[in-house]
């Protein structure tokens, strides 16, 4: 039973900073990868960030150099820094978990995805 639980959303005006926290926990945890995706309203969802156990890291190219992904291992939490935040970034994010393959420098996830419930974050003036 693999739980993942996002905190921090919000609503923010644009320009600011929101972190995102998700806590993993559960049996059998043994996956490999964390990352967030978000789901704007009428769009598809969308990776925003991958990092694995040995630290690799992926960005979708919207937010290369203003979302920053990292996590604490032994907290079994995985965060996502949102800086120079746009109305374009509101969505709802959800936290996910996988077991990574790596092609090309790309992580991709195989087999069972788990999903948190996701977490809010409005930008807006």
């Amino acid at each position: 039973q693999v739980q993942l639980v996002e905190s921090g959303g919000g609503l923010v005006q644009p320009g600011g900073s929101l972190r995102l926290s998700c806590a993993a926990s559960g049996s059998s945890f043994s996956i490999n990868a964390l990352g967030w995706s978000r789901q704007a309203p009428g769009k598809e969802r969308e990776s925003v960030a991958r990092i694995t156990s040995g630290g690799r890291i992926n960005y979708g190219d919207s937010v290369k150099g203003r979302f920053t992904i990292s996590r604490d291992n032994a907290k079994n939490t995985v965060y996502l820094q949102m800086n120079s935040l746009k109305s374009e970034d509101t969505a709802v994010y959800y936290c996910n978990a996988g077991s990574a393959t790596i092609r090309a420098g790309t992580i991709y996830y195989s087999g069972t995805v788990y999903w948190g419930k996701g977490t809010l974050v409005t930008v807006s003036s």
